[in-house]
């Protein structure tokens, strides 16, 4: 398949409207061209790893593994991350929470808890902190009593205080979910802007600490995403009675 020469300053969305998972990946590949060799042989093989944990999985209408090249992109491009470990863990940041299993080698059901597994296999492969920042925005087991989305936002707010990188990566996670809840469709539509509405201003004030390892210029381009998907939230949710 042929792409624009301009696909390098495309808009994620536009890429995958237009191009698909082929697109995404091709500009992928342009990205980490910025990269030493040794650096693009540890994103590619990442990039293969997501690519197998989720070859079956689906985000209404797209590959699950759309979602994770849009992250790991936005973290090189409008982040200006040049951190691997940060890169390789945005691309498995949904690995050990949906795959934990397939991970670590093990059968469903054989062991009761295998997310320790599943990271050790991480940071076999990638190293001990790209383990640690996957871990870090790793949903935990929620209690069935309480309300789910309430402990959702309790756990990033914590989980981030203690991880500076793990803000970045959930940051573009969360902007990929929360902007791009337009291009979602059905009773999703309404789930997903309550369910994220609430961390606009839990987000906004972790990116603008001092020890959020971003420059001035990508923290005032993530403000203004954060103000887009508050719109966005708001035109959803908040309909004239």
């Amino acid at each position: 398949m042929e792409f624009p020469a301009y696909l390098a300053t495309m808009p994620m969305h536009a890429i995958t409207e237009i191009h698909g998972e082929p697109g995404l990946l091709a500009r992928f590949r342009l990205e980490i061209e910025a990269f030493d060799e040794a650096d693009r042989d540890r994103l590619t093989e990442a990039l293969d790893l997501a690519a197998d944990l989720h070859r079956d999985d689906r985000r209404v209408r797209e590959p699950y593994l759309n979602h994770l090249l849009r992250v790991s992109i936005r973290l090189m491009h409008h982040y200006q991350v040049r951190d691997v470990d940060v890169i390789v863990a945005g691309l498995l940041h949904d690995a050990v929470e949906d795959h934990p299993a397939e991970l670590a080698g093990l059968d469903p059901g054989t062991v009761a808890d295998v997310t320790p597994a599943a990271l050790t296999v991480l940071a076999d492969r990638f190293g001990a902190r790209v383990a640690r920042l996957v871990a870090a925005v790793t949903n935990p087991e929620y209690d069935p009593g309480r309300d789910r989305d309430e402990q959702y936002r309790e756990h990033v707010a914590a989980s981030l205080e203690r991880e500076p990188w793990a803000r970045v990566i959930k940051v573009s996670d969360f902007t990929d979910n929360g902007v791009g809840v337009i291009h979602t469709v059905g009773p999703k539509v309404a789930r997903a802007a309550a369910k994220y509405r609430p961390l606009v201003p839990v987000f906004r004030d972790l990116v603008a600490r001092p020890d959020t390892p971003l420059s001035a210029p990508v923290k005032e381009h993530i403000f203004a995403q954060l103000d887009l998907a508050e719109e966005r939230f708001s035109a959803i949710l908040d309909q004239p009675t």
